[in-house]
């Protein structure tokens, strides 16, 4: 078993579950945050969940109780305000009250760096982003903004359309552009749990993509 005790965020969302599967594999034990855990079906002892929402601290601060990392997969709920900055904020500050500085976190193609060279198809996907969804894409460039301002070990996976699929591909990540369309959910999972001992990416933005299948 490894010692980590792991918070994760988003986890019965899509890519989430692959997410939390992935680590229960690798005999980590987790803390999920569920709005509605009478819906979570996975039994598991390794599994303790923390009913609320990533809008309420106290909420945040029982799931970060007691862990050794954060991570997240949190999507945007329909019909709601835009999450991601709000999150951000109350991750932030509960992991600074417990002294846990590891985060890792996902996010869209939409979110700039100053050292982007985004291709000319990423380039017309972030303009379209801003046009149809103006709230939530400058929420998650704001939360990127918020992590910069911090003192968190943080790493932001920016990605492509995920296929929620156990297949899995070649992959690859890059500082300043993605080369792919696609990220499987079982290639994005492995990803993240090798982010956990990981000081590659620390404080950094990369893509993670499919090469051409």
């Amino acid at each position: 078993m490894n010692t980590y005790k792991i918070a994760v965020i988003g986890g019965t969302g899509k890519s989430g579950q692959y997410l939390v599967q992935n680590l229960l594999k690798k005999g980590y034990s987790l803390k999920l945050l569920v709005r509605h855990p009478e819906n979570f079906t996975i039994q598991n002892s390794f599994i303790e969940l923390v009913k609320g929402d990533v809008r309420d601290d106290t909420a945040v601060r029982t799931l970060i109780e007691g862990t050794g990392i954060v991570i997240s997969t949190l999507g945007q709920p329909k019909g709601e305000r835009s999450i991601f900055s709000d999150a951000v904020k109350n991750i932030i500050k509960a992991m600074n009250h417990y002294g846990i500085s590891r985060y890792i976190v996902t996010t869209g193609l939409s979110v700039n760096t100053l050292s982007d060279q985004k291709n000319e198809n990423v380039k017309m996907a972030t303009d379209w982003m801003y046009q149809n969804y103006p709230e939530t894409t400058a929420d998650k460039q704001k939360e990127y903004e918020l992590l910069m301002e911090s003192n968190l070990d943080w790493t932001l996976v920016r990605l492509p359309l995920i296929h929620l699929t156990e297949e899995s591909y070649e992959t690859e990540t890059n500082l300043t552009d993605c080369l792919g369309e696609n990220i499987s959910a079982s290639d994005l999972s492995t990803f993240l749990v090798s982010q956990i001992d990981d000081v590659e990416y620390l404080r950094k933005s990369p893509f993670l993509y499919n090469l051409k299948e």
